[in-house]
């Protein structure tokens, strides 16, 4: 079984670096079947104002030399088949974002058939996979109860969606005030 890692936390917990930090490591380990390993980013953010940018643009001035980017904002399922190689890890940054391009598209609402459609295609994939994902997600759910009718679905299905992907990983961390607290997940 392919190990894979999810690392949750809130809003500038330090889940990227701590993802970055993972994949480092996985760089530095010796070659698997003869290949030199690699690190895939899949990045999912959209650029859609001068904050998001700014936010995208310190995460690619901060991630370390040798790790190749793809940005797929809505296509994960089949990144994640494309690239998926025993010697490549793939670093998914974020969940949270991922979820957002389908439920909150700017083009207008989004369609939730759809989006639990891929993400159930995602849970089938993560098995199948010949090689590790690291993701990070946020962890919304620990607030109040929002007022509004889209925002309590959007923490609903993030919810849904971290403990589908956590449930297929071998590892699980919760990043609190940068400091990771880890543990193997127990099926």
């Amino acid at each position: 079984m392919t190990m894979h890692h999810l690392i949750v936390g809130g809003q500038r917990s330090g889940k990227s670096r701590h993802a970055e930090a993972l994949a480092q490591r996985w760089l530095m380990q010796p070659a698997v079947d003869g290949h030199t390993r690699e690190v895939v980013v899949v990045a999912t953010a959209l650029a859609w104002d001068d904050e998001m940018r700014a936010r995208i643009a310190r995460h690619q001035a901060e991630r370390p030399e040798g790790m190749r980017t793809v940005e797929e904002p809505r296509a994960l399922t089949a990144v994640l088949q494309r690239e998926a190689a025993p010697h490549r890890l793939l670093l998914v940054d974020c969940l949270t974002l991922w979820l957002t391009n389908w439920l909150m598209p700017a083009e207008g609402p989004g369609d939730v058939a759809a989006w639990r459609a891929e993400r159930e295609a995602l849970f089938a994939t993560l098995p199948q996979l010949s090689g590790p994902v690291v993701a990070v997600s946020n962890e919304v759910g620990w607030g109040v109860v929002p007022m509004g009718r889209e925002v309590r679905q959007f923490v609903d299905e993030l919810g849904w969606l971290n403990q589908g992907f956590a449930a297929r990983c071998s590892d699980l961390t919760l990043m609190v005030a940068g400091q990771p607290w880890h543990r193997p997940v127990v099926a």
